[in-house]
């Protein structure tokens, strides 16, 4: 496998962080240039408030962090953005423009209709998109945007559902961790023994996304599925691991066990094409009554916290609904881990080289 360069942008921060972590194991992805604003001219382990038990690896502790801008990165194949939303318009933009290949966790693009918002095992074909973009945008590289944290578990949940046996409604309820809200996000006498029912444009953002990434690609235009969907969601006191309840309407009755097999049984292009980050079940079904947990289930998978664990799967008020939990690692499969696994995709499809 060639090997690919990649640039960080934003790499201090609490998902940079999560970069950092993960692609020094990467078979054939190095991260080569860390790039930041106030850190920019620092060594990176002077410069980050780790947040790992394992310390920052040494061959990136001593790297310098550059200044966030396109000649920082020359030589890179990619550049991951961990940026926050209101600094990545402008220069993810300029790293496209330049000729970059930009995998992004922010919110800017993930909503523009050139822009893939992408879960590999679910829509795939959507990196369509980035041929329209160039063209549109004159752009020689291009923007592919990954969800919000809180969408990942529950679109790939959602896929089997709405495809295999046409799910007709969705009422989600979730239960955020305290890292979805980078560091050092909530205060702690707000959350400490509590449940703050209400996160800013969540809720819209879940919808929204969710309709996105299940649409279909035509005519080089995605069409959002129309599934209804109701969403309430919740900030607890867990650090990693966004667990949601899943309430879903048919139009025919369903088995809990049909149901369960479908989505243990889901796989995707990551999974046939064995990529390094693809976990090789990336739905595990769980049947004890009182699973998934976060403390238990967040690093599931082969790839430690790739797979969405799924578990209490049975019928609603009547044999036409169906009732589940669903638990993902938010800055994993919900963050860092998505966008190194997009990029994977990226290459094999001959977008990225």
């Amino acid at each position: 496998m060639r090997q690919i360069k990649a640039a960080l942008l934003g790499a201090t921060g609490a998902v940079g962080q999560r970069y950092i972590n993960m692609l020094p194991k990467h078979p054939y992805i190095s991260l080569d240039v860390l790039m930041g604003g106030e850190s920019a001219g620092k060594q990176y382990g002077e410069a980050v408030h780790w947040l790992f038990s394992d310390p920052v690896p040494d061959e990136l502790a001593k790297a310098r962090v550059k200044v966030a801008r396109p000649e920082s990165a020359a030589g890179c194949d990619v550049v991951f953005s961990a940026l926050p939303s209101e600094a990545a318009r402008d220069i993810e933009e300029k790293f496209a423009q330049a000729g970059f290949m930009v995998v992004s966790e922010a919110s800017t693009h993930r909503m523009d209709p050139d822009v893939p918002l992408m879960i590999p095992e679910v829509n795939a074909p959507h990196l369509k998109l980035l041929e329209r973009q160039g063209m549109k945008r004159k752009w020689e590289g291009g923007i592919a945007t990954t969800p919000n944290c809180t969408v990942t578990g529950l679109a790939m949940v959602l896929k089997p559902l709405v495809e295999r046996f046409g799910a007709q409604k969705a009422i989600v309820t979730t239960m955020q961790a305290l890292s979805g809200a980078g560091y050092p996000g909530v205060p702690s006498l707000a959350i400490t023994e509590n449940i703050i029912p209400y996160i800013k444009n969540e809720e819209e953002k879940v919808a929204k996304e969710a309709k996105k990434i299940l649409g279909a690609l035509r005519d080089e235009t995605i069409r959002p599925h129309d599934i209804p969907m109701g969403v309430s969601c919740n900030r607890v006191s867990v650090i990693d691991g966004h667990t949601e309840t899943l309430y879903a309407e048919f139009d025919e009755e369903i088995d809990p066990r049909d149901a369960a097999k479908a989505l243990a049984d889901f796989r995707g292009p990551p999974q046939k094409l064995k990529l390094p980050t693809a976990p090789e079940q990336p739905i595990i079904v769980r049947t004890e009554n009182d699973r998934p947990q976060p403390r238990l289930d967040r690093l599931a998978g082969t790839v430690p916290g790739m797979a969405v664990t799924v578990g209490r799967v049975r019928n609603g008020i009547d044999g036409k609904a169906l009732q589940l939990t669903l638990l993902s690692h938010n800055t994993i499969r919900g963050a860092a881990g998505t966008a190194i696994l997009t990029a994977e995709l990226m290459e094999r499809e001959g977008y990225i080289g």
